[in-house]
């Protein structure tokens, strides 16, 4: 069974109890969260897990009315490709 919960200033995706898949972000003055890291299990990529876990940062940010940064270049990529991330990307 594979689930995504957030785990102190990220977000993971387990497989049977294993961490598989993580994103992390640094709070950045009042209202901005900083993508510094994503990494996903040798065995496990190719399955967009990454890219889930940067739309739960995007999720996240917008819920909390918080902008993002898109430091790591896997995170950078994903917010040139989605559109729709505008909103919350911090320039």
């Amino acid at each position: 069974m594979r689930e995504m919960v957030k785990e102190g200033n990220g977000f993971v995706i387990r497989q049977d109890g294993e961490v598989v898949a993580e994103v992390t972000f640094v709070p950045s003055g009042t209202n901005a969260l900083v993508i510094d890291h994503t990494y996903v299990t040798e065995s496990m990529r190719g399955q967009k897990l990454a890219e889930d876990l940067v739309k739960k940062v995007v999720e996240y940010a917008r819920e909390n009315d918080r902008k993002v940064v898109p430091a790591c270049s896997y995170a950078y990529a994903q917010f040139r490709r989605h559109k729709e991330y505008q909103d919350v990307w911090q320039q």
